[in-house]
């Protein structure tokens, strides 16, 4: 399906991201793999290998601006093009609007899930109109829906990733480039892991606040990232598709 095409995954060494690499890989594409530890990007290139794909490891943290300006340059000079990106890499931080350094926070999540998907989008745009490519953000349920106090940088955060979405979208359209939002319920990943969230909230089953009772896995996610970046979806831009297992009915 994705044979002869140049893929970039941000936050490509774990959890959405890594099954996303695969996922494409299998599907014949190339794919840069982007991401903070070089081990674990290793690790998802490894097993990209089985299908016979190239891929090629880039270690940048996607908060640094400088890093994060070479994501696409490196891509086009092994590649030699661009036809799909996608904005996944995001973090979570506990915060309470009351606390002292709720800004330290508030800016650490916005730096790494908006401001970066707006710098590498506006240095992917020449490549993505040359091969009428399209993106896909990485958004979240939590953008529409607030359940758990302490998390409304991560909500805001992935609030402004669809609205850009909607944004990009209208003005890449004349070009033939698409852009679409994938909006995940609870999944299973390590995302929880640096969230320094309070240990009485660590224990809540998040995949009880869904409807069917169950997390999403990563894969699942994967589909749809890739079902949106290909052909079958040429019809389909500025859309949020969510993903939750009917989290936001319950």
């Amino acid at each position: 399906m994705f044979a002869n095409k140049v893929v970039i995954v941000t936050g490509g060494s774990s959890g959405i991201g890594a099954a996303t690499v695969e996922l494409f890989a299998k599907e014949g594409a190339s794919v840069a793999i982007v991401g903070r530890n070089e081990t674990r990007l290793q690790e998802v290139a490894k097993k990209c290998e089985k299908y016979g794909a190239t891929t090629l490891v880039i270690k940048a943290d996607v908060s640094n601006e400088e890093q994060t300006k070479t994501v696409v340059q490196k891509t086009v000079d092994k590649f030699g093009k661009l036809d799909v990106l996608v904005n996944n890499a995001g973090i979570l931080r506990f915060a309470t609007l009351e606390q002292s350094d709720t800004l330290k926070y508030y800016d650490e999540v916005m730096n790494t899930n908006l401001r970066s998907v707006v710098q590498i989008t506006n240095l992917a745009i020449p490549h993505l109109k040359e091969t009428k490519g399209n993106i896909i953000n990485v958004s979240s349920v939590a953008s529409t829906s607030y359940k758990v106090a302490g998390l409304s940088a991560y909500s805001i955060s992935k609030a402004g990733m669809d609205h850009f979405t909607r944004c990009a979208a209208v003005e890449l359209a004349p070009f033939g480039v698409r852009v679409n939002c994938v909006n995940p319920g609870p999944v299973v990943t390590e995302i929880i892991a640096n969230a320094n969230i309070p240990s009485d909230l660590e224990g809540k089953d998040a995949g009880q606040m869904t409807a069917l009772g169950r997390y999403s896995d990563a894969e699942e996610v994967a589909d749809i990232i890739l079902y949106l970046a290909s052909e079958k979806a040429k019809s389909i831009t500025g859309v949020c598709s969510v993903i939750d297992n009917g989290y936001l009915m319950k």
